[in-house]
């Protein structure tokens, strides 16, 4: 018995485009703007032909608008523009970073200070910190150690962050969280 491969549903699907052009806008009036026509309210016709006339397409780029607004441009040169702008955007947003820093109940105190200053470059380097501490067994009885461990990191670290999360147990481990200071002008 030879296996046939699975026989397709339809046709290929192409991706939906985000804007209504042309002949797909459906609104009988249109609000016009742009650099190249006269701005104000039209006939859903004669705005294609305005933009026909200028061997341009007529975009939809406030379909929620009423009327819509609509825009004499080469559709394609406007996609890509927008693109453009995305990315722009994209690359402009900060990305928040978090670096874990872990502690045991009965943490020493040169291992404090050694994770300690390694929280202090990590908040001048504009990434936040979560330190937490993590009970084993039956250490869990010792959590007032905790409480005590990660106040005492948070207060050592107020002149490099601010507390964003207070303490809070979960589960086994008792987390806090430190958000850099914004940077002094």
């Amino acid at each position: 018995m030879a296996l046939r491969p699975p026989r397709s549903r339809g046709r290929l699907r192409v991706p939906e485009e985000p804007y209504k052009i042309n002949e797909r806008i459906t609104a009988r009036e249109v609000r016009m703007v742009g650099d190249n026509v006269e701005q104000g309210v039209f006939d859903i016709n004669k705005a294609r032909a305005m933009a026909e006339a200028q061997g341009l397409d007529l975009v939809e780029i406030a379909p929620t608008a009423t009327p819509p607004v609509c825009k004499v441009v080469d559709y394609s040169k406007f996609k890509y523009e927008q693109k453009k702008k995305q990315k722009e955007i994209k690359a402009k947003a900060q990305k928040v970073v978090i670096k874990e820093i872990r502690f045991g109940p009965n943490t020493d105190d040169h291992d404090f200070d050694f994770k300690l200053k390694h929280a202090m470059g990590f908040l001048k380097e504009g990434s936040k910190v979560k330190a937490y501490v993590h009970f084993v067994g039956r250490t869990i009885v010792f959590k007032e150690r905790g409480v005590n461990l990660l106040n005492k990191f948070s207060e050592a670290l107020a002149d490099y962050g601010k507390v964003e999360m207070e303490p809070k147990l979960e589960g086994k481990r008792m987390t806090i969280i430190i958000a850099p200071l914004p940077p002094k002008k």
